[in-house]
């Protein structure tokens, strides 16, 4: 009984943050229009992207601006290294909804879906983003913790008596 009550709790407690970003992420997308739509994983992180074309390039993730967003430069950097692939002539309206893991797995699951976005739009851009290695999905995470063992692959102390 305590379970579900903690479940439902936390259940909640998820909803009410949902519709915080949604309400933000309403302020800042544009009026109804055309966009491309990508998504980018990294670890556990999972970035749903779409690109707006706009007059100049502004990145928005989760309803907030990406300096807002992200605590250092790299990171703030990681998330738009797809846009300054072969200096973009077109400027675009990022607006990213991500969820899970850490700040730099976002990141770079952000730059993920914009360059993959990127590549349904312009075809070209296809080599030199992938020279780059931006299309590459990094499939790497965290190793389950087996049973008998501390985590992954630590065992405990062995003591002789």
């Amino acid at each position: 009984m305590a379970d579900t009550y903690h479940r439902n709790i936390t259940k909640n407690k998820k909803k009410a943050v949902l519709s915080v970003v949604k309400e933000r992420m309403g302020g800042v997308i544009p009026a109804k229009g055309e966009y491309t739509q990508a998504l980018g994983r990294r670890k556990t992180a999972v970035a749903r992207v779409r690109l707006y074309p706009a007059k100049k390039t502004e990145v928005f993730v989760n309803g907030k601006t990406c300096d807002e967003y992200f605590g250092t430069d790299e990171m703030r950097l990681k998330a738009r290294q797809a846009l300054l692939v072969d200096e973009q002539k077109e400027h675009y309206t990022v607006s990213a909804y991500v969820k899970g893991s850490g700040p730099n797995a976002q990141s770079e699951a952000i730059r993920l879906g914009i360059a993959r976005a990127l590549v349904v739009i312009d075809e070209e851009l296809r080599s030199p983003l992938k020279a780059k290695g931006y299309l590459k999905r990094d499939p790497r995470s965290v190793e389950r913790k087996k049973f008998g063992l501390l985590k992954a692959r630590k065992a405990p102390a062995w003591v002789k008596r």
